[in-house]
């Protein structure tokens, strides 16, 4: 069985830079109060009537990619697609990024797990090469979160949080079993779903109910998050996913050479970096200057620390997600 690892990313958010200041002036909130509970100081989002979507910031972070990984978009075999803001209700993105890039008709496959889609699209990817099928996937997390927040004070607790950008990687075939992905661990616990949602549209709230209702009162439309419930959730599977992959490849939190979390909260990775006595060059966060990306976070901030210098070849990183769903899951990997 072959092993698979990341040999190109890229990454692209928007030039647009919305502060904490600038949130103040559209809903009752300030900077303090942001930076207090979530660390973020500011976040990117699109310049409405730009153009730009999930799928069109995916294509940019793919070439880079590609670029990197020293390939051609005629080597790609497979794309998978993550994101939770897709630029229509069906297709997904990823065909849209197989006629961007203009590749040959390879298959996309487009995956919905939000703050967890990045791990679990790169476990999905890994598999395909582990078992020979593909060489060369592409793999990209996207956000186009600005389009869907309820910027008024009624909004606050979850509209502060979000910013816009896309990650991607190329997860490629080696026969180095010492270096690539170890393993991948992947959970849901569907009971929880209600407590970080956007509920609509959907078939439950379909076209002909959305034509008739048109009510301006209709939160279903905006994302919901049980604030404090998701973080408790959050900071226990946060440890139990890390801890997982770790014993599966019989090795320790002293082995972790880099922590690459998903960027809920600034005070969730602060919590799991202090638990396992983690030093600040073992964590990598950027949340204080993108917020939350949700499928981006965790290939935006990988992408960042590598071209930063902090990893370096055979350095043992751990990703680690948890999000709407509830879904979670880590990917152990020797750079």
């Amino acid at each position: 069985m072959y092993t698979s690892r990341i040999t190109g990313m890229g990454h692209f958010v928007p030039d647009n830079i919305v502060t904490n200041e600038n949130l103040s002036k559209m809903m009752d909130t300030s900077d303090a109060w942001i930076q207090e509970r979530t660390g973020i100081k500011e976040r990117r989002w699109i310049v409405e009537g730009s153009g730009e979507t999930a799928a069109t910031m995916g294509a940019k972070a793919a070439r880079i990619a590609i670029n990197k990984a020293g390939l051609t978009k005629d080597d790609i075999d497979f794309i998978v697609f993550a994101t939770l803001s897709p630029d229509m209700f069906f297709p997904g993105c990823g065909v849209q990024i197989q006629d961007m890039l203009d590749m040959p008709t390879i298959g996309a496959l487009d995956v919905r797990n939000q703050c967890s889609g990045f791990v679990y699209a790169l476990s999905v990817a890994d598999q395909f090469i582990k078992t020979g099928m593909y060489k060369n996937i592409l793999v990209i997390g996207s956000e186009f979160h600005s389009g869907g927040l309820d910027k008024t004070t009624r909004g606050r607790g979850v509209t502060v949080i979000f910013g816009d950008g896309a990650g991607a990687a190329i997860l490629s075939r080696s026969e180095d079993e010492n270096r690539g992905i170890l393993s991948s661990h992947l959970h849901s616990e569907g009971k929880h779903a209600r407590e970080l949602t956007v509920e609509a549209p959907s078939i439950a709230h379909w076209v002909p109910q959305i034509m008739e209702d048109n009510d301006p009162d209709d939160e279903s439309y905006y994302p919901y998050m049980n604030g404090t419930f998701v973080f408790k959730h959050a900071i226990s599977r946060f440890s139990e996913v890390i801890l997982e992959g770790l014993e599966k490849n019989n090795l320790q939190t002293t082995d972790i050479d880099m922590l690459i979390p998903h960027q809920a909260n600034l005070r969730i990775a602060q919590f799991i970096q202090k638990k396992f006595k983690l030093s600040d060059d073992q964590v990598f966060n950027n949340i204080m200057k993108y917020g939350n990306t949700t499928a981006a976070s965790v290939i935006i901030a990988l992408t960042e620390a590598f071209s930063e210098g902090k990893i370096k070849e055979g350095d043992l990183v751990v990703l680690a997600a948890f999000g709407s769903g509830f879904t979670w899951g880590s990917v152990i990997m020797r750079w």
